[in-house]
Formats: structure tokens, C-alpha cells, sequence
């Protein structure tokens, strides 16, 4: 089973002000990034793996799906997304993404927004999204990116005049990576950019854009603080679709 640390109370706590909770999707940086690989959503059924607080759920029913199920370990982050949304269309389910099946072919689209990173069998889910898609489904999801993953202490290094380092290493030693993030020992599973994509491929899915994210000149005009994203990506975003 996942470790289930959105529902420590330390961890939510400082989880809940993040920018992108407070504000929702407008919050995240990546979000008109993300957009820009989703298809047309007129009439499809969506899946949202580790959907949160539900705001990505809404925002597509609100654009036009038919129908959205959103699945998360978390019970605190189900709780909220019940108590935010008032549409019977929009449904949501408490479920370990580590050993969760969904139906053959019941969805159009199944997108995830910066949670594989926590699944320990990536090629098990990616298996198993293929089977729930129906042919010529899509998948967008965005993931942590390896280099900023992969370091046991990910934060900057100043170098003493003003140079900002990230440090990268193990980037070929797959596996657990732990870190203190709001709370201690958050566990998290790296994989190579090379591994991402070649289980995707192994999996009969073939890909359509990957983008690792920067911040445009205008978002870091409004918000300088977003300058240092440029040194290293801290995103990776995918679309792929089956045959």
C-alpha cells in the first residue's frame, strides 16, 4: 500500500496553503502548459488519478465531459473535494493507485496531475491505464522531473556569488527517494526520464508531447519568484494516446 501522507495532519496543514490549493488550477504555474495538451473534452469520460482536492475534476466537467471520477489515497482530500463539488456527474472514490483497477475501456481521458511520482510499479499503472482507455484514449499527466527529484536533499546550493546550483545525483539509481516536505520521510519513487517514457511505450501507448515545464517571461514578470525555475525543470508533462 502507498504511503498515505496527505492525510498526516502536519503534512495537510502545510499542504492546504499552497498556492495552487488556495487558488486552485490558476494557482499552478503549469496549468496553461497542461491545457495545451489536453484534448477537445466535449463528451468524454475522464478518470483523475490522484485528484486532490477536485479541482481539476470540476474544471472538466465544467469544459464539457460527461462525466469525471476522481481517485485519491487520501481521505482528507476526498472529504474535500465532496464538500466542494455539488455536481452528480462528478464522482469521487478513496483508492490506492498502487492497486487500482479500473474497468476495460471505460474512459476517454485519465489524467493525473503530479502523483505517479508516488506509485513504487509504474509499469503495473501504466498497464493497467491502457486497459481502461478505450482505443485512441488519451492520457496527460505531469509527474516531479527526475533532476528535481532525484538528489536526497533537493534544495538550492549557493555557490557564495550569487549562483544557485540544484544538485543531481543517483540519477541512474532507481527507487525510494525520502525527503522533508511538510512532514518527515515523504517517499517518493524515481525514475529516469528514459524509464517514464519507454514504460509508456512498453505499453502499447504511443506519445504525443512531453514538456518539461518553465515558467514563461510573463508569469515570472508577475511573480519574480518563479526566475529560479528556469535553472532546472521541476515538472515533466506528458500526453500519449492509445492505438
Amino acid at each position: 500500500m502507498a504511503q498515505n501522507i496527505y492525510d498526516d495532519p502536519k503534512f495537510f496543514a502545510g499542504y492546504s496553503q499552497l498556492p495552487r490549493q488556495i487558488h486552485g488550477l490558476e494557482g499552478a504555474p503549469e496549468w496553461n502548459a497542461i491545457k495545451a495538451m489536453l484534448p477537445t473534452l466535449q463528451g468524454r469520460r475522464v478518470a483523475d488519478l490522484g485528484c486532490g482536492f477536485g479541482w481539476a475534476s470540476r474544471w472538466m466537467r465544467r469544459n464539457g465531459a460527461i462525466s469525471v471520477v476522481g481517485y485519491d489515497l487520501s481521505e482528507n482530500m476526498i472529504r474535500r473535494a465532496r464538500a466542494d463539488t455539488d455536481d452528480d456527474a462528478v464522482n469521487y472514490q478513496i483508492a490506492d493507485l498502487d492497486t487500482l483497477e479500473l474497468p476495460a475501456h471505460s474512459f476517454e481521458l485519465i489524467y493525473s496531475a503530479l502523483t505517479f511520482h508516488y506509485v513504487e510499479d509504474f509499469d503495473r499503472l501504466v498497464a493497467m491505464m491502457h486497459r481502461a482507455l478505450v482505443p485512441g484514449g488519451i492520457l496527460v499527466f505531469t509527474i516531479e522531473h527526475p533532476i528535481f527529484m532525484t538528489a536526497p536533499h533537493p534544495q538550492w546550493i549557493n555557490d557564495g556569488i550569487d549562483r544557485k546550483t540544484w544538485p543531481v545525483s543517483r540519477y541512474s539509481i532507481e527507487g525510494e527517494r525520502r525527503t522533508n516536505w511538510f512532514a518527515d520521510g515523504v517517499l517518493k519513487y524515481h525514475r529516469t526520464i528514459g524509464t517514464t517514457l519507454n514504460t509508456l511505450i512498453g505499453n502499447a501507448f504511443q506519445i504525443d508531447r512531453v514538456e518539461e515545464f518553465a515558467p514563461t517571461p510573463e508569469q515570472i514578470r508577475d511573480n519574480p519568484g518563479l526566475a529560479e525555475e528556469l535553472e532546472r525543470p521541476m515538472m515533466l508533462l506528458i500526453a500519449a494516446h492509445t492505438s
